[in-house]
């Protein structure tokens, strides 16, 4: 089993800027994928950004070249800088860990980001 644990949310005004962070504890597997969804409300939960061991990253192209996903692998955490933001950003946000070889994802408890403008 894998646990995720988020922080970082909160309000911010437009314009502002935000950290996440997301530490997994557990069975982890070094070559893995994390990252983050998104969910506001009446959506679909959307994949924000994510990032392999190996630091390859990918990007929604509504958050790319504003937002930046890091990770520390001797942490196993994982982080998302959010800058510039949007009232459109506001949603839940949810860290995501996938092992390798599966397409199962493990979650975590998603971090509320509200974005006023």
């Amino acid at each position: 089993q894998v646990q995720l644990v988020e922080s970082g949310g909160g309000l911010v005004q437009a314009g502002g800027s935000l950290r996440l962070s997301c530490a997994a504890s557990g069975s982890i597997f070094s070559f893995n994928v994390m990252g983050w969804y998104r969910q506001a409300p009446g959506r679909p939960r959307r994949l924000v950004a994510s990032t392999t061991r190996g630091s390859i990253t990918n990007y929604a192209d509504s958050v790319r070249g504003r937002f930046t996903i890091s990770r520390n692998n001797t942490k196993n955490t994982v982080y998302l800088q959010m800058d510039s933001l949007q009232p459109e950003d506001t949603a839940v946000y949810y860290c995501y860990y996938q092992p390798p070889t599966s397409s199962a994802l493990y979650w975590g408890q998603g971090t509320q980001v509200t974005v006023s403008s």
